[in-house]
Formats: C-alpha cells, structure tokens, sequence
C-alpha cells in the first residue's frame, strides 16, 4: 500500500526530471524500473531473475521473479518443475516463464541511495546522448551563446541545452572573452567521448568566415553567389574568392555592400581582420593573378605537372606582392591551391640569360657545335640532349637557319653522346653494384642508378623497401631542435611524390612483394555511347 500511496508523486518527479533535462518521460520511469530492480535484487538475492515495471498511465509498480518451466530443476532460484507450473496454471509448457509476484520493496538508506545513483546515472547517460543527437547534424552552423567560465585560454560556451568549447587555437588571436559575454562560433566538430558529447566551436576556421557573409549578403544566402575558395590568416587579413551564377549582378560588389556596410559587418565580429573579394576564374593563371591583388603581374608560367606558378612582378611591385612575413603570397596559394613562386623583372630576366648561357655552353661541347648553333638551339626552347635527340625531324630542320641535313647531324650527334654518356653511367652503377633488375624497373634512368648505388640502394629489394621519403628526402629535427634536411636518393631529378611512389610500386611488383594492379579501362567516349543508344532505339 506504501507503493501505490506514492504513484502520483513517482510520475510526477518523472515528469519533472523528463522536462528539466529535456528527454522522453519513458527514459526516467526505465531508469527508475532498473533502480527498483537492483534493490530488490539486494534484498531476494542477486541470482534471482527480478523484473520491476511501472505503469506509466498510474504509475503503480509491480515487483515479479521469472522462473523457467523445465522438466528437472537445477536452480530453484531461477527454475521450476513441470508438475510445480502447472499446479498455479494447468496450461503451462516446459519453456514458458510463469511470473511470480513478490512484495514491494522497502528501500533502505543504503539501497535508495544505490538506486537514486541509478537513476542519476540513467538519466545523464540520456541526456548526453539527447545532446549528440541534436548537434551531430548541426556541424556547418553558426551558434550563438553566453561564455559560462574561461579554462586555460580555451572558451567553455553555453548553448541552452548544451555546452560547446573554443579552444584555444581555434579563437581569434588577442581576442579575450569574460564570463557572461555573447559570443557567436561556427561549430566544426560533434564527438561522443567517455565524459559525454563534446561539441567544438571555431572563430578561426575558414567556413566561420563563409557562414558570416550568408547571413550578411542574401545573394550568398540565395545561392546566386558562391564563395568558391577561403584562405584566413585569423584577426589579420582573409581572401575569399566568389563568383556570380547570374551575369548581372557583380559577385565582388554585392559582397562589399553599399558603402561597404556588408563586408564591414563581418570584419568587426572578426576583430578588425582585413578582408579582400577576388573575382574566382575557371582559369588557373588569371584566379592567381586575381589571388595577388593588390599587386600587379607581368607574366605567370604555370607547371601543371608538379602544381606550381612562376610569378613574375615589376621591381617595385615585390614587397607588396610578397606581404608582410610573406602573408599576401602565403594566402594567395592557400586561396588558389597552387605553390606560387615570385621574381622580379630583374631576376627573370638575369636568370634566364643564365639558363640561355649553360643551355648554350652544353649544346657547344655534347654536340660540337659552334656559338652560333648552340644560341639557336637555346632560344628555340631546347633544353637538354634528349629535347634534339628525339624531336621529329621536321621540327629541328625548320629552325631558321637550319636544313634537313643539318637536322640529322645534329640528331645523330646527340644520339651519340647520349649513347657515349649512358654507357659510362652503366658502367659507373654496376661499379656500385646496383643490379640490372634494378635498371630494369621501368622509370629508372641510367642517371637515377648511380644516384641509387650512391645512396646504398642496390639490390631490387632495396628499391622495393624504400619509402617515398628515402627518394624524395625529408626533414627531421636535430639535437638543437633545428631542422635537419636529409637527402634522397633522387631530389634532384624532379620527381613528384606520385612519380617516386610510382617507382618503388614496379620494384615490389617486380620483386613479387604485390601482384600487378589492374590499369584502369578507358571511358568510352561521348560519340560512342551516342551510337550505342541509337542503334538500341532502332532495334
């Protein structure tokens, strides 16, 4: 009777636990089930099988043991005969379970305190998982809240029905924040972990940036513009770079805002940070010329092959292209993706009067030409031996000043010396030791075997053990804590970590460490599938 005087007040306190914390009432009355079934299981004995259910329409709670129906008893605790069930229900079948109701349980201070322990433990458990669920599908929002306390240099943010943090390096530099501040944090990241969900804040990320000018510029908001690219130097200076899906309207112009009243909001949540709108361009050379702005660009040379830019900029033009600490040129290849490389008139030009003279002085002693020859050979853009050892032709025969049999001298010159040069090159590797499994792999030049046997990789197993890093070289810290450059074995041949990671995947193939992957089948091209889609419509 003592239970069923206290059912009201039992679903009130789980109503009012329910709102408090935000969770399902069913939550906190299962809690409150599972604590009543720990003490009664303290008071009947732990090996007893007990189950505690709570109407939730009138909150009366009904204590039962479950015993199994089987044909030989071995634990009376948790078993009963045939011939025993069936003497309280003539229906019952070996494999039923036939409930037997105990007395409610009188709770002890002990065992309420156990059980309010339960209960507390139940009920954090759902609100932390009520917290995950909420903001693991909010990350990419900006939120609003009220700074609750300051730890170490990193935020803990209120949020209502959470708690964020802002870490330290994710905060504006000399920004400070006292208990009670508004604050507004883009939220990057939503984990579970041992002590609850941990929801991390940014007012130093990229998109913080992005999500700020949606909420400023409707044209952002609409989809009309897009911020395509975001480098940030956080509380300094920013690039954003944007485009316009519809012709009339300026990208750069509706960003800004009238009198700046748009671009001028964001930079004050962002602490005076400086930000510059650039026109975004399909075109890699014109998005970096954009991308260095406010600097002007005389020339760009672009290596798509190892992704990287020569810019070239008048003299006076360097140190605002270049930025203070480089910043201006650091945020620019962070916007564009692209390493960027900067010279001055000045230094293009007296480097490429260096590169006409070496280029000159190679082609007089490899192929025995005179001044003359040598200089039309370099300012038709020949680089090597190898460029006028193996270009058609027609193509040499047609340099101003050349016929075709001067042509074929000239290839059969360079085929010789490339011959005569490859063969002291074998003969310096196998010196070395390096074997000819090794110089079978396929993108090894002779050059790269001596270089090879040099560095100690000899044999094909050690090619096949290097790592990308052995080739390429790497840096590692020294005793004084400076970097330490160590060499690869071929720095110095323009590899690109695909080209070298290329490399030591033939040795193991042909080492037979991994069996050969297969190529990739070429995508049939638009005209074909046009043919294959009309010839099926006929039919």
């Amino acid at each position: 009777m003592a239970v069923a005087a206290n059912r009201t007040e039992l679903l009130q306190i789980a109503d009012a636990v329910a709102r408090d914390k935000s969770i399902d009432k069913m939550v906190v009355l299962h809690a409150m089930e599972e604590a009543m079934q720990k003490a009664a299981k303290a008071r009947y004995g732990s090996e007893n099988e007990i189950r505690v259910e709570i109407d939730p329409k009138t909150g009366e709670t009904h204590v039962s043991r479950y015993l199994h129906v089987v044909e030989l008893v071995e634990n009376d605790k948790t078993e009963i005969s045939l011939a025993d069930a069936r003497a309280r229900n003539p229906a019952a079948q070996v494999g039923d379970i036939i409930a037997e109701t105990l007395p409610p349980v009188d709770f002890s201070r002990i065992a309420a305190q156990a059980a309010k322990q339960v209960i507390v433990q139940k009920v954090r458990d759902a609100e932390r998982e009520r917290q995950y669920e909420e903001y693991k599908d909010r990350i990419g929002e900006i939120i609003h809240g009220v700074v609750k306390r300051v730890e170490f240099g990193s935020v803990v943010v209120d949020l209502g029905r959470a708690e964020g943090v802002v870490r330290r390096d994710e905060m504006i530099p000399r920004e400070n924040f006292r208990t009670g501040d508004r604050i507004r944090a883009y939220i990057y990241d939503v984990r579970r972990e041992t002590r609850g969900p941990q929801i991390f804040l940014s007012r130093s990320h990229p998109q913080f940036m992005v999500r700020l000018f949606a909420q400023e510029v409707p044209e952002i908001y609409d989809g009309i513009i897009e911020i395509r690219a975001v480098a940030r130097d956080p509380g300094s200076r920013a690039k954003i770079a944007v485009i316009s899906k519809d012709s009339s309207i300026d990208p750069v112009g509706a960003c800004v805002g009238m009198r700046g009243v748009r671009v001028q909001a964001v930079v004050q949540e962002l602490q005076g940070e400086r930000i510059d709108i650039i026109p975004w361009s399909p075109e890699p050379a014109t998005f970096i010329v954009n991308a260095l702005a406010p600097a002007e660009v005389t020339k760009v040379v672009l290596d798509e092959d190892t992704h990287r830019v020569e810019v070239v900029v008048p003299d006076e033009q360097l140190s605002l292209a270049i930025g203070r600490r480089g910043q201006n040129v650091r945020l620019a290849s962070q916007l564009t993706g692209w390493q960027i490389d900067i010279l001055t008139e000045a230094e293009e030009s007296e480097r490429r009067q260096k590169e006409f003279a070496e280029r000159t002085a190679l082609f007089m002693e490899a192929l025995d030409v005179d001044e003359t020859v040598a200089q039309l050979l370099a300012s038709e853009g020949f680089a090597d031996i190898e460029d006028v050892a193996y270009v058609p032709l027609q193509e040499l025969a047609s340099v101003e000043g050349f016929d075709e049999e001067t042509a074929e001298e000239l290839q059969s010159r360079a085929l010789e010396y490339l011959e005569a040069r490859n063969k002291e090159l074998d003969d310096k590797r196998r010196e070395l030791g390096v074997t000819d499994e090794v110089a079978e792999v396929e993108g090894v030049t002779p050059a790269m075997l001596v270089s090879l046997g040099e560095h100690d990789v000899k044999s094909l197993e050690d090619l096949a053990g290097c790592a990308t890093d052995d080739l390429l070289g790497y840096y590692e810290t020294g005793k004084d804590k400076e970097r330490v450059k160590i060499e690869g074995a071929l720095e110095n041949f323009d590899l690109t970590a695909d080209d070298a990671n290329a490399i030591i995947m033939k040795a193991r193939v042909k080492a037979g460490w991994i069996e050969q992957w297969p190529e990739p089948e070429p995508e049939a091209e638009a005209g074909e599938g046009e043919e294959v889609a009309e010839a099926e419509s006929e039919a």
